[in-house]
């Protein structure tokens, strides 16, 4: 199961995600629930740089990323950007909820 946690400031602000562990909806290169997660996760990642401006802070490895903002990364296209992501993902979860869980804190 992909597990995705969004991370919110006390604000509201959402400041970041992190994506662990493999669907396990089909074999390794044929997973079509993890392929769609992986580029939602990589595109937010990525647009965080080349259209926010911003410097995420990013770990990625085997079944695993993460990207970070400081405070003062919270712009508004930022924002536009994550919570873009946090529909894709509440998206995907509510279709393939055995394979994806989704949380906010």
């Amino acid at each position: 199961m992909i597990r995705v946690t969004l991370f919110k400031s006390a604000r509201g602000d959402i400041t970041g995600f992190s994506c662990k562990g493999h669907a396990g909806y089909a074999e390794e290169g044929s997973d079509i629930v993890c392929a769609a997660v992986s580029v939602l996760s990589i595109t937010c990642a990525n647009a965080l740089q080349s259209v926010a401006g911003a410097e995420p802070e990013i770990t990625e490895k085997d079944g695993f990323l993460t990207a970070s903002l400081r405070e003062d990364q919270l712009s508004h296209d930022s924002q536009v950007i994550l919570r873009t992501f946090e529909q894709g993902i509440r998206d995907m979860a509510a279709s393939y909820p055995k394979y994806i869980s989704f949380t906010a804190r």
